[in-house]
């Protein structure tokens, strides 16, 4: 049965030029795209994606990050992807990512790691409510994906 996950493509991996490339990696590894789109994430909103981490030190640059510039969010559909996901971002720090994921091959900062993607199927349930409607969210079939999504 396919999971959804949430990601978003931060400031820095829009304002790198690393948008498609990652997309790429995402696609290679049999994700589905269901929802797309592009978006400036106002602090009312920032607030309600990071509030577990409200109170910590890190919390204020996050937002203030966050909020700097366009985002793109995007739901990703497959066999485990959250699990999938969080694999292919590596460690949140990129200097201490393994090559060959996302982070460890074009992150070298804590603060600045490209990407988000939910660290449970509860957590993207919730974080792809704040980001999408249910009409923003398309089903459809890949011919290719019967090659790939069996167990």
């Amino acid at each position: 049965m396919p999971e959804q996950t949430l990601i978003i493509f931060k400031p820095d991996a829009i304002q790198r030029g690393l948008v498609a490339e990652i997309l790429q990696r995402f696609e290679d590894k049999c994700l589905k795209f269901v929802g797309f789109k592009m978006i400036h994430i106002d602090r009312e909103l920032a607030e309600k994606h990071y509030a577990e981490h409200k109170g910590k030190d890190f919390y204020e640059p996050l937002v203030k990050y966050i909020t700097s510039a366009p985002v793109i969010i995007a739901v990703l559909e497959g066999p485990s992807a959250v699990a999938v996901v969080r694999t292919l971002l590596g460690k949140t720090d990129g200097r201490d990512a393994a090559p060959g994921t996302i982070r460890g091959d074009f992150g070298i900062s804590m603060r600045y790691n490209l990407v988000h993607g939910s660290d449970s199927s509860e957590s993207a349930k919730r974080e792809i409510g704040l980001f999408f409607k249910n009409d923003e969210l398309f089903s459809y079939d890949r011919d290719i994906l019967k090659w790939s999504w069996q167990e």
